[in-house]
């Protein structure tokens, strides 16, 4: 998939694809009334469900609405942030997480309004332990205090145990599954293993589902 099918929010911005982005970030919007959703994790269940491009497309959204949004690539596995938004990987959270450098020295502004980028940096040793880390609180209370929404790409909730981990240190989290591959089984154990750590689960994004066109365009092509 090139970079322009998987910022399809960016690029067009009235197709139905990105109607239903925005109506995502609608609901996460009124998902809590008591608490504003600062910060969002997007997970899979395994590989290949479009985690990513979840995160990115629902990040530029937000940044649409005005929003001052941090793009966080937290899969210290595979990233994937920085080919998305054609950027080098050299510095990113992993920098920030071990102290070599500050998160407004390594953060990289995009071409979508209000919208930076933090790539995920050097691949380390010990992704969960980074996770978890105390540089991990103090690099959300760092962001927070320059952006109004962190979106975290983190691994597969059943590959790793990456995302448990940093789960209970957001607002919510999104679970990404695609339609006609993933098993019900994996997802059952994905929104079990959330439940587990008391990640707050704000609801299921169904990916590459088939619609037809006519019915799909009589609900979202007439704006």
């Amino acid at each position: 998939m090139n970079t322009k099918r998987k910022l399809v929010t960016k690029t067009d911005p009235k197709s139905p694809i990105s109607e239903q982005y925005k109506t995502i970030r609608t609901n996460i919007n009124f998902s809590s009334v008591d608490q504003e959703m600062r910060s969002i994790m997007v997970t899979s269940s395994g590989p290949g469900e479009g985690k990513s491009t979840t995160a990115a497309n629902l990040s530029v959204v937000f940044a649409q609405q005005g929003k001052k949004v941090l793009l966080v690539d937290a899969d210290m596995r595979k990233p994937t942030a920085h080919y998305t938004f054609n950027l080098t990987n050299t510095f990113g959270l992993t920098t920030v997480l071990t102290r070599q450098k500050g998160l407004t020295e390594v953060t990289n502004s995009s071409d979508v309004e209000n919208l930076d980028i933090l790539a995920c940096g050097p691949i380390p040793p010990n992704p969960a332990e980074l996770m978890s880390s105390r540089a991990m609180e103090h690099f959300l209370l760092e962001a927070y205090n320059e952006y109004d929404v962190l979106i975290f790409d983190t691994p597969p909730i059943l590959a790793v145990t990456d995302a448990q981990v940093l789960a209970n240190q957001c607002d919510g989290t999104v679970l990404v599954i695609s339609s006609g591959t993933t098993e019900v089984e994996s997802a059952v154990k994905a929104k079990e293993l959330l439940s587990s750590t008391k990640g707050k689960l704000l609801g299921v994004v169904l990916n590459n589902r088939e619609v037809k066109d006519t019915s799909y365009y009589y609900y979202y092509g007439k704006k």
